[in-house]
């Protein structure tokens, strides 16, 4: 015998946690015991699965293994962190990380000043009189 698929998949997923993941998700689906096919799902830290990051922040392996009784398909998905230099993430965060930036000092003015302004001189253009003979 070999190893148990539960505690194999839960030493994988604990491995890909410790090694900096923000998160993982492991579907193990075919004969695990018996004949009747079924599926185990493993997951653990935070997983997105819609919008345009996924693109960025979600690595997706599938891989088939043949054994005695049928084929095991296994799915694992690894949601990366985000990383500003962009070396062991993707550089853009995710739309919805809200960073504070911290209030600028502001100078309040010591006492209430207020301009008098002088309403502008409209000039009146100046029509020539010319007589008229008549």
């Amino acid at each position: 015998g070999g190893l148990a698929v539960r505690r194999a998949c839960y030493g994988v997923l604990r491995f890909i946690m410790e090694s900096g993941a923000k998160g993982c998700e492991i579907v193990v689906a075919g004969k695990l015991r018996g004949q009747r096919a079924n599926s185990m799902k493993f997951v653990d830290g935070l997983m997105i699965h819609s919008g345009d990051p996924c693109n960025d922040y979600i690595n997706v392996a599938t891989r088939h293994v043949l054994l005695r009784q049928g084929v095991l398909g296994i799915k694992v998905k690894i949601m990366l962190p985000w990383d500003p230099k962009g070396k062991l993430g993707p550089k853009k965060p995710l739309p919805d990380n809200v960073s504070v930036n911290e209030p600028k000092e502001e100078i309040l003015p010591i006492a209430p000043t207020s301009d008098i302004k002088s309403k502008p001189e409209v000039s009146v253009p100046v029509v020539p009189v010319v007589p008229v003979d008549g």
